[in-house]
């Protein structure tokens, strides 16, 4: 599923092949993808709407919502932190480890791998802790919060545990030997483990529904408004908070820092976007007011990496219509 904005409007859409095996139904452009980790950027949005409204404060110790975290290597990390992958958290955990565990729980009592602040390690465990802290501030689960923004934006096909009374309307993901064939149900073990709600992983939706969360980013860097959200909160969250060599990082979104990231050689170093596994990808110009969105789902035809896909086609969306 491709789609393709230009200036906050429509110039491509379009859906190809189908949602699994060869007997299956069509990709429709209407189908709603397993996201991956583009729930992080839904989430980041999500907790940027909560500083702005007084919820959270980005730089105060995340330790208000978590007391264990009052003393230790855990003191200094900040919802900012959080968002940036500069936390010092733990990447991840292999889901085996986890089976008998509260993901939560284990995500925030992990011994960290860096100091917080000292450098990027891209981390599923900070953003399931952000999704816990988001949750505790507004006092409701985190697909309330994430499903109220999302109202909040007219995104009426984006959410956590999509009825599965017709499974065979999503992509199949994966057959893995744990579950089967893994289809309208999270892909990713741990949120998995979680229920299917987390901070990094589990949300479903269109490519509609992406590109409509980065012309929240994209708008105001060419004059449109941030739909519901301060323009200078925008545009911070798509600056360099921290600097990393392979791909620099914003709040809750990954920053272009070479030619050799996914997005291609042609968008300009001004770019923002993110990545999920399932074959899934966002990628926002503001030099040319252009966005790009690609859902796939790639594992379920073996873990290969989608980089140069990624690149090819964003290349391309520059090429017709930058």
């Amino acid at each position: 599923m491709l789609r393709v904005e230009r200036a906050g409007a429509l110039a491509f859409e379009r859906a190809y092949g189908r949602l699994g095996a060869a007997e299956d139904s069509d990709v429709e452009v209407t189908t709603r993808f397993d996201l991956a980790s583009l729930t992080k950027v839904f989430v980041a949005t999500a907790a940027l709407e909560a500083a702005e409204r007084g919820r959270i404060a980005l730089d105060e110790p995340a330790s208000v919502w978590f007391p264990e975290w009052r003393t230790g290597p855990h003191a200094a990390i900040t919802p900012r932190m959080l968002l940036a992958h500069t936390s010092g958290m733990q990447s991840g955990a292999d889901y085996r480890t986890l089976l008998d565990c509260d993901v939560e729980r284990f995500a925030r009592e992990l011994p960290p791998a860096a100091a917080p602040g000292e450098k990027v390690i891209y981390s599923d465990l900070g953003f399931i802790a952000l999704g816990t802290l988001l949750a505790f501030a507004g006092d409701v689960s985190l697909g309330h919060v994430v499903d109220e923004m999302a109202w909040r934006r007219g995104l009426e096909a984006t959410g956590f545990r999509p009825r599965n009374d017709d499974p065979q309307r999503f992509p199949s993901t994966e057959e893995d030997s744990w579950r089967g064939r893994v289809r309208g149900s999270v892909h990713d073990e741990k949120a998995h483990l979680m229920g299917g709600v987390a901070g990094h992983a589990g949300l479903f939706g269109t490519a509609r529904d992406v590109a409509a969360i980065a012309e929240v980013f994209l708008g105001p860097t060419c004059g449109r408004s941030a739909n519901g959200l301060a323009p200078a909160l925008a545009l911070e969250a798509i600056s360099e908070q921290g600097s990393d060599a392979v791909l620099r990082r914003g709040l809750g979104w990954a920053l272009k820092t070479s030619d050799e990231n996914s997005c291609g050689a042609a968008m300009s170093r001004a770019t923002f976007g993110h990545t999920g596994f399932t074959g899934t990808c966002v990628w926002a110009d503001p030099a040319r007011d252009l966005s790009v969105v690609l859902l796939t789902n790639a594992v379920y035809f073996g873990r290969r990496d989608l980089r140069d896909v990624r690149a090819a086609v964003c290349d391309a969306a520059v090429a017709e219509f930058g």
